[in-house]
Order: C-alpha cells, then sequence, then structure tokens
C-alpha cells in the first residue's frame, strides 16, 4: 500500500487559490519555452547552407565556419528574412570580391542603410555597427564563432535563468503523484544536470566540433524533462485524484515521528 511523507500535499489537497496560481505559473512557462525554443531554431538554422537546424548549424555557431565569413553566416541564418536574395547577393559579392571600399560605397553601404542600420547603428555594443567601411570590414572577417566573452556572458544569463525556470516548475511538479518515487526525483534533478552538460558543450564545441551533439542532447534533456512535469502537473491539478489505497503515516500531517 503507497504512504505518503508525511510533508506532501497532492494538488488535490491544495486550495483553490493554489491550483490557479500553478495553472498560471504553468501557462506562462510553458508559453516562454516554446518561444525560447522558436528563438532558438531561427537563429541557428540554415547557417550551413542548408534549411532546418542541424549539429553543422551548431558547430558553426559556437566553433565558425571555415569557409564563410561573419556577414556571410548572418546572412544564411539569423539575418536571412531581413533582405531579398538579390541585395544579399550583393553582400556576399562583395566579401568573395575581397571587400573593396569602393565597392562598398557604391553597392554595399545603401544596402546597410536601407535595410541593417536601424539595428546596427552602434548603438547596441553586443551588435556589430556597420556604418563604416571600416565597421563592416570586422564582419567581413573569417567567422570563428561565439567569442569567449559572448559564450560567458550567455553563459551566466541562461544559468541564473534556467535554475529560476526549472526550480518553479520542479515546485509545482513536486506536488504531483508519481511512482516510483526515484523517477520523480530524477526527472527535477535532470534538468540541471543537462543545463552543465549544455552550456559546458558549447567552449568544448570551439576545440571540437563533436560536441555539438552534446549540446544537442543536453537541450533535449531539458525539453523533454520541463515538458514531462508540464503535462503531469497540469494534468493532475485539475483532472486527477490520490489513488484510494494511498495513507499517511499520521493523521496530523504536521506532528513530527
Amino acid at each position: 500500500m503507497p504512504e505518503l511523507h508525511r510533508m506532501y500535499f497532492h494538488f488535490s489537497e491544495l486550495p483553490l487559490s493554489m491550483r490557479a496560481l500553478f495553472t498560471c505559473a504553468l501557462i506562462v512557462l510553458g508559453t516562454g519555452y516554446l518561444f525560447a525554443m522558436i528563438y532558438i531554431y531561427l537563429n541557428n538554422e540554415g547557417r550551413d547552407g542548408i534549411a532546418g537546424l542541424s549539429q553543422e548549424d551548431l558547430v558553426i555557431a559556437y566553433s565558425g565556419s571555415k569557409s564563410d565569413t561573419r556577414l556571410e553566416g548572418a546572412l544564411k541564418a539569423s539575418m536571412s528574412s531581413m533582405l531579398p536574395n538579390e541585395e544579399k547577393n550583393i553582400i556576399v559579392n562583395w566579401v568573395r570580391r575581397g571587400t573593396e571600399k569602393a565597392e562598398f560605397e557604391a553597392q554595399v553601404q545603401p544596402v546597410f542603410e536601407k535595410r541593417c542600420l536601424a539595428c546596427h547603428d552602434g548603438s547596441n555594443p553586443h551588435i556589430p555597427n556597420l556604418i563604416t567601411y571600416e565597421d563592416a570590414i570586422h564582419v567581413a572577417a573569417l567567422d570563428t564563432g561565439m567569442t569567449i566573452p559572448t559564450l560567458v556572458r550567455v553563459s551566466h544569463i541562461h544559468l541564473f535563468g534556467i535554475t529560476f525556470i526549472f526550480f518553479v516548475l520542479g515546485f509545482i511538479f513536486s506536488h504531483a503523484f508519481v511512482r516510483p518515487r526515484w523517477l520523480k526525483s530524477l526527472v527535477v534533478v535532470l534538468p540541471f544536470c543537462a543545463v552543465f552538460l549544455d552550456i559546458g558543450s558549447w567552449y568544448l564545441t570551439k576545440i571540437h566540433p563533436g560536441f555539438a551533439w552534446v549540446v544537442m542532447i543536453g537541450g533535449g534533456l531539458m525539453g523533454m524533462s520541463f515538458a514531462f512535469m508540464w503535462v503531469v502537473s497540469f494534468y493532475q491539478i485539475w483532472f486527477y485524484k490520490l489513488p484510494a489505497n494511498v495513507t499517511r503515516p499520521d493523521a496530523n500531517p504536521y506532528v513530527a515521528r
């Protein structure tokens, strides 16, 4: 006969206000996680010139490309929808013909002014500046992937953000009834292990491209943990009751034994 821990309360035993709070938190977290996945896909897919997100796209994102410059890589991936093909070809041809200043001023700079300077005007230090020829030359160099300072900045943001997300989700999920107990504990712990696997492999991918697969595995484990906890929690908040044969160790859960 299953026995509950004296400190445990199932969703069905909680007041309506707490179940409503948990439901709203789940909806917002789920929506946010969905948009995060869409952003990751759109920001990285197509870097290798092929539609869809692949291991090679992640290799290029973190360790760079042996054939494309940073500018070409952006035009293939995150900036691909910002310019029509004829204007993208003007920029790519300028890069491959040797980045001559006269050609830049005659053909490329007007495209930048029309399409790019709304964001790439130097006002944001984390976005390349494309105002002058000297600025553009920096992004027309061979793509070496994310720099170490950029990886460090993104790493600490992800570590803080993901900890907050999975702490809140894990706390809500702790009220779910899941057996065996080790499975419930594993699902709670797994995303915290996976985030170190994921972020650590960003740096290792710069050394060896094979670690891009570990990045994908780490992200996949986080996604599966999130989906499992979200679905189980949402279902049990409103539609699940504890089995009839479940008992508590003490009639008063606040009395230690």
